[in-house]
């Protein structure tokens, strides 16, 4: 059997040592060396700004004790010591981790060349440049500006995105830049169509053929300039993408045909310049839109951080920005409010909506002395609350770094082309330099030598090859709506057919989410009037339970009475008279009651005790089938649960799951899911809530309940409609379909090209034929893809 290893994550403020630490680079780098050398210790982050270390080890091999005193060993010599002055220390300051978002890129050669240009300056230690998520990320002895002019020098923009306002700007440049590839689409097919329809039917009348000239340039010098600027720039590096054969495909095109038309010539290619730029703008604004909405899931948790809280300082309260608060700030925190950062509960009592970290839809009790997390809900009580977290510390922000590290670690499918244009755009090329010098030595007139070697770029045009694969993506994704499925991008169906595992969150994706009264025990008085005078101390409740109560009452059609003098008491219950009796209703078990599982409530009548509820979260209807239909196709399957055991295992064992990991936090999940991909297994993760959006993000394919909440499914790939869970087998059925027809086209589109370009080099292709060669390509691509819609 196999077993999921647990990787424990210590975090160890050393504050006894903290002035040896505190703010020196140089002896935060000798600490994480020293600590790496350990052959238990995984991962190691220190923040000398702060004086924090972070360890992530293997307890198998170091027990939390014997890290704890390796930590205190190593620290406490760094403090001690003197650190020897460097021969030549470098004048660009301390080591520093850099992370920059950078506008510009149009393709993963761009992240790989700006990349390898940071690699190769002696400051910089390592560089990591992330196309899907357009950030880089740079550790090394450069600052800001330092990393931002080696960026602008390539002919990219580098910015910010450390703070919240940063990151919402980051955010309406990318609303900008989706509204200007939406427009360049629009505008160039409407521009196109009609040089199309002309160059089909290939009028003799001279001004249609100025027509089709005067709507083709603004297609393609103007709507496709940058497909032309960045092949430059590529070419001065020495470097080749996609952008490279748009520009060489539609230029020659373009060209040949304004030289035959100023010659009188008849055989012109317009429509085949016009579409080929056009067939990519489109296909870059569907691009721009999957891009947005995984941007969706980061914005949705930045916004979870209330902008102001309230401050007290000598008893006076104060309303001020959070990014003022420190550590060890008292806030206040009023009903119904966020809180605001991380913190220890100094004073009063409160049931907090904690959903954010462990996905359970009951409030549960905070009081003196507890810790409470920023962005969680409090409910009806005041909370005066210690600030322990600030910034980038708090587990929010964690959470954000660990869905935007997850997001930015995926790569869409359609890369594929990209990785191929790397060796296919200078063979082409060769090929058609070969093709005109061929066809001059072997004494042809320099127009039929030109001719055969603007038919092979023209037959040899990226278009085939770059509708492959997002023909079936949204022939696939067409079909999967209609069963209720909504799939985000590409690399989801491609990772779907080869899933071997998938992890399950219990509430709201296995079960129903709101809890139900599963039983009620009268212990004095008649069940009919005990549920009215229950449900009618209810009636002024918002806490899940006495919905619950209410639910029972009306499912079996008992109509409670008014109720006077009602009464929330945070964290115990509630209590109201009704019809002159003291009805009270909460936690606290009667003397002599033995304890059981579960959800229980207690209620006294008059001060007598009356009844006992046990409350439970239903699994889902069908869930048992949708659970054995994945393991008919050979998927494992687990559940990753924020709550307790007992519970957990109940839920699992009525559905069929045997594999189960219960009070697990959102890094616990988020650790699983690397675990499991670190084996080499293609993992998913189902889920509902905030606590579930780094696993969703991190997962191979993440697959987010409908009914659940929207970071979740800005986090997941894949939104099944209705929650229903026995989609995901269709899905994967529907995957694995996809990915056949992707293989199909990208065979075909190569297969053709390998096979047309030498004839069209041999001068048995005319530039016209290439261009309708080059289109039938790119309509059996579409037809093939087409299938998938059955």
């Amino acid at each position: 059997m196999e077993h999921i290893v647990p990787v424990h994550v210590l975090r160890h403020r050393v504050r006894a040592v903290a002035p040896a630490l505190r703010g020196d680079s140089e002896r935060a780098c000798l600490l994480e060396i020293l600590l790496r050398k350990h052959e238990a210790v995984r991962q190691v982050r220190v923040v000398a700004a702060i004086g924090s270390v972070t360890v992530r080890f293997d307890p198998r091999r170091l027990p939390a004790g014997a890290v704890l005193t390796l930590l205190d060993r190593v620290v406490g010599n760094l403090g001690r010591a003197t650190p020897r002055p460097m021969a030549a220390p470098p004048p660009d300051g301390p080591v520093n981790t850099v992370r920059v978002a950078v506008g510009g890129m149009t393709c993963a050669s761009c992240a790989a060349l700006i990349q390898m240009r940071l690699g190769r300056d002696p400051r910089v230690r390592t560089a990591s440049v992330n196309f899907a998520s357009e950030t880089a990320e740079i550790v090394g002895r450069l600052d800001r500006g330092a990393v931002d002019s080696v960026v602008a020098a390539l002919g990219y923009e580098a910015r910010p995105m450390d703070t919240l306002a940063q990151r919402r700007l980051a955010a309406e440049r990318d609303r900008a830049r989706l509204a200007e590839a939406r427009r360049r689409a629009i505008e160039s097919g409407l521009l196109s169509l009609p040089v199309m329809a002309l160059g089909m039917a290939m009028p003799r009348f001279w001004l249609w053929r100025w027509v089709e000239l005067a709507l083709t340039v603004p297609v393609v010098l103007g709507l496709g300039r940058p497909f032309f600027a960045r092949a430059l720039r590529l070419a001065r590096q020495r470097s080749a993408n996609m952008d490279t054969l748009i520009a060489l495909g539609s230029g020659a095109a373009l060209g040949h045909s304004t030289l035959s038309l100023l010659a009188g010539r008849h055989h012109l290619y317009f429509e085949a310049a016009a579409g080929i730029v056009s067939f990519v703008l489109l296909g870059r604004w569907l691009e721009e839109r999957a891009k947005g909405r995984a941007g969706e899931a980061i914005r949705r948790l930045i916004a979870l951080q209330p902008d102001t809280a309230t401050l007290l300082c000598d008893g006076v309260a104060t309303v001020v920005p959070v990014d003022r608060l420190a550590v060890g700030d008292l806030i206040l925190v009023r009903p119904g409010e966020r809180i605001a950062l991380d913190g220890e509960v100094v004073a009063g009592l409160s049931a907090v909506d904690e959903s954010l970290v462990t996905g359970e839809s009951m409030p549960v009790v905070r009081g003196k002395g507890a810790r409470v997390v920023g962005g969680c809900i409090n409910g009806d009580g005041a909370l005066t609350v210690r600030v322990s977290a600030t910034g980038g510390d708090t587990v929010l922000a964690g959470i954000v770094r660990m869905v935007d590290h997850a997001q930015g670690a995926k790569l869409p499918v359609q890369r594929l082309a990209d990785r191929v244009s790397a060796v296919f755009v200078p063979a082409v090329v060769a090929a058609a330099a070969l093709t005109l010098a061929g066809n001059l030595a072997a004494g042809r007139r320099p127009g039929a030598a030109v001719d055969a070697a603007v038919s092979v770029l023209l037959i040899a045009c990226p278009c085939a090859l770059g509708l492959a694969t997002p023909t079936a993506i949204m022939a696939a994704i067409g079909a999967a709506a209609r069963r209720g499925i909504y799939i985000r991008d590409g690399a989801a169906l491609e990772a779907a057919a080869d899933l071997s595992v998938l992890i399950f969150d219990k509430t709201g994706t296995l079960t129903e989410g709101r809890p139900v009264v599963e039983s009620l025990r009268i212990l004095d008085g008649d069940e009919g009037e005990v549920l009215a005078l229950l449900a009618a101390a209810e009636a002024g409740s918002e806490h899940p339970l006495g919905r619950a109560v209410l639910a029972l009452a009306a499912a079996r059609g008992v109509r409670p009475p008014p109720a006077e003098d009602f009464t929330a008491v945070p964290g115990s219950g509630v209590r109201a008279r009704v019809d002159g009796r003291l009805v009270e209703i909460g936690n606290l078990p009667f003397e002599g009651e033995p304890a059981a599982a579960g959800t229980r409530a207690y209620a006294r009548i008059d001060g007598r005790p009356a009844a006992v509820l046990a409350f439970a979260d239903r699994p889902r209807d069908g869930a048992a089938q949708a659970i054995q239909a994945l393991h008919d196709l050979g998927v494992r399957t687990l559940m990753v649960t924020g709550d307790a055991e007992e519970p957990a295992r109940a839920v699992a064992a009525a559905i069929g799951i045997a594999e189960v990991v219960a009070g697990a936090t959102p890094a616990r999940k988020h650790d699983i899911v690397a675990e499991l991909k670190a084996a080499g297994l293609k993992v998913g993760m189902i889920g509902d809530g905030l606590n579930d959006a780094p696993a969703l993000a991190a997962a191979d394919v993440g697959f987010a309940i409908g009914t659940g909440t929207d970071v979740a499914m800005d986090s997941a790939a894949i939104t099944l409609v209705g929650g229903d869970i026995a989609k995901v087998a269709a899905m994967i059925a529907l995957a694995r379909r996809t990915r056949a027809i992707m293989r199909q086209n990208l065979a075909w589109a190569l297969g053709y090209n390998t096979l047309a370009i030498p004839t069209a080099a041999m001068g048995r292709l005319t530039p016209m034929v290439a261009s309708m060669a080059m289109a039938a390509s790119s309509v059996s691509v579409v037809a093939n893809s087409l299938r998938l819609q059955r």
